[in-house]
């Protein structure tokens, strides 16, 4: 029951991206990073030219998106409706953003998926990642997505570790997480649904759902 809070379906609503017919083929969401990349690129060539623009190649955004001017976008990308794409942003490619996001002035994605109405909005590192339905990261947040030491990335829950055979992996943030300014988000940071974080945190493994993280030996449930 333990390693049910970790899987893709306890974390996410899945209606709420378009990148579910690859996500919920996995038992657990960073099982989907390696298809990001590949994901995107078959979708997007089925993506309705009425309501989508192939800027570059494979990158696709869709016409009611607002793309400020002074940032680079590299494919594959999926800019969804009604998103904003800031001065400065710089996504690397193999990210694939929903609907009704944000992603701000000198914040960099790479790999990543964005479920809709995300935000990132203010100088955050988003790398090997997956965020959830209206999580939000504070100024200055990032994921840190390898370890010092370049081993092979493990997710611990309680007294258990599992291994992913990932070396690059940033966090799983579940639905309406938020993270608070000047935190990092250590390798296999998983978050559950509707948690909280102190600013200024740094986490490792996973925080419950509907809890507060204060720091690493104080999480406390919401009340």
């Amino acid at each position: 029951m333990e390693l049910e809070a970790l899987c893709t379906s306890t974390l996410f609503d899945l209606s709420r991206t378009a990148a579910r017919p690859l996500l919920e083929g996995t038992e657990y969401p960073w099982q989907a990073l390696s298809g990001i990349g590949g994901f995107i690129k078959e979708l997007g060539a089925s993506l309705p030219a009425g309501e989508y623009e192939q800027r570059g190649e494979d990158v696709w955004v869709h016409k009611t998106a607002v793309i400020f001017p002074q940032n680079y976008i590299a494919g594959p990308c999926i800019i969804g409706p009604e998103t904003q794409v800031r001065p400065g942003a710089f996504i690397r490619g193999n990210a694939l953003v929903g609907a009704g996001c944000v992603v701000g002035n000198s914040t960099e994605l790479k790999n990543v998926i964005l479920f809709d109405r995300v935000q990132v909005p203010h100088y955050n590192y988003v790398g090997d990642s997956i965020l959830g339905y209206k999580a939000h990261m504070g100024a200055g947040s990032i994921t840190s997505n390898v370890k010092s030491d370049k081993a092979l990335v493990t997710v611990r829950i309680g007294q258990k570790r599992i291994e992913t055979g990932l070396k690059k992996f940033g966090a799983m943030l579940g639905d309406g997480v938020e993270i608070g300014c000047g935190t990092v988000l250590n390798p296999g940071a998983v978050v559950g649904k509707e948690s909280r974080v102190y600013p200024l945190s740094s986490v490792r493994g996973f925080v419950p759902s509907q809890s507060i993280y204060k720091n690493q030996g104080e999480v406390v449930p919401q009340r």
